[in-house]
């Protein structure tokens, strides 16, 4: 049925447990995934930008780690199960945009992501990544909660 899954992680628990069910979908299709993490990136104004330079170094590099962290989670998960799992990390200020850009990129026939299950306010002004995704997706999207 799917050969190769997108499982976007963001490091969260319910991001984890999305990936979780998505090595156990890619174990029963006998399908390989491949895990992706976007970074935000650093904004800053133009005041000071001489003492700004070292804090967007030091954040550009602990962002890196924590990816790389993430992907590591789910690349010993995948191997725990079999499964093989390639992996990569972009900044980017639009995450739906990379999630679904990866997904074209490395043709996924399939993306397994989380809802963080926000409504009314809270996802009017924070935005959900999750619709996004659904919106610009050509792509199935399986949704976990």
């Amino acid at each position: 049925m799917f050969k190769h899954i997108l499982l976007p992680v963001d490091g969260s628990e319910l991001s984890m447990h999305a990936v979780k069910l998505g090595i156990e979908l890619a174990a029963t299709c006998q399908a390989r995934i491949y895990a992706f993490h976007v970074v935000q990136p650093f904004h800053t104004v133009a005041y000071m930008a001489d003492m700004l330079v070292a804090t967007e170094i030091s954040y550009t590099e602990e962002a890196a780690q924590r990816a790389e962290g993430y992907l590591e989670e789910v690349r010993r998960a995948a191997s725990e199960a079999g499964i093989a799992c390639d992996s990569s990390y972009l900044i980017d200020d639009r995450a739906y945009h990379a999630i679904v850009q990866t997904a074209r990129e490395q043709h996924c026939d399939l993306i397994v992501m989380a809802s963080h299950g926000w409504r009314g306010m809270t996802r009017l002004l924070l935005g959900s990544e999750t619709h996004k995704v659904l919106l610009e997706s050509e792509i199935p999207v399986l949704i976990c909660r």
